[in-house]
């Protein structure tokens, strides 16, 4: 479809790439270097590349022993969104949710990121549950694929 490279983070250099995507779209969640590494071991962590620019990153949550639900989340940062990436790495996204057993796909987006939301609701999603975290002030949004 593209020439978008997407791998998993496997170095500083990669990791830093997917901690910078995850901060910007999510300035009201950012994390460290050390969370990000916490998570590629918890989670599947990729990051995508067109030639040398950043585009984007994702995370699947494999289901838990006792839930059949992943959680598949793709960001792409603005000046490359429309342009079929976030479909790249969802699709990519769903189809490891779908290899590791899960029956129901959520995703979570903050509910400022109205792109982020207008992409999950143009891919089948609907809203299910919002909240707030302890000390934020901007609700998430959980979202099922129906």
């Amino acid at each position: 479809m593209s020439d978008l490279r997407i791998q998993q983070p496997d170095d500083d250099v990669t990791l830093r790439h997917w901690q910078y995507v995850h901060n910007v779209i999510i300035p009201a969640h950012l994390l460290s270097l050390e969370e990000v590494r916490e998570r590629a071991r918890r989670h599947h962590l990729e990051v995508a590349y067109l030639g040398d620019d950043l585009v984007g990153c994702s995370t699947v949550r494999p289901p838990s022993d006792d839930t059949q639900t992943a959680t598949v989340i793709a960001r792409v940062l603005a000046p490359h969104r429309g342009q079929g990436f976030g479909g790249e790495l969802y699709a990519r996204g769903l189809t490891r949710a779908r290899e590791s057993g899960a029956e129901t796909i959520e995703t979570v987006v903050l509910s400022s990121n109205e792109d982020g939301l207008r992409f999950a609701r143009k891919h089948g999603f609907v809203e299910i549950e919002r909240y707030l975290l302890p000390g934020d002030t901007i609700p998430w949004i959980d979202l099922r694929l129906s």
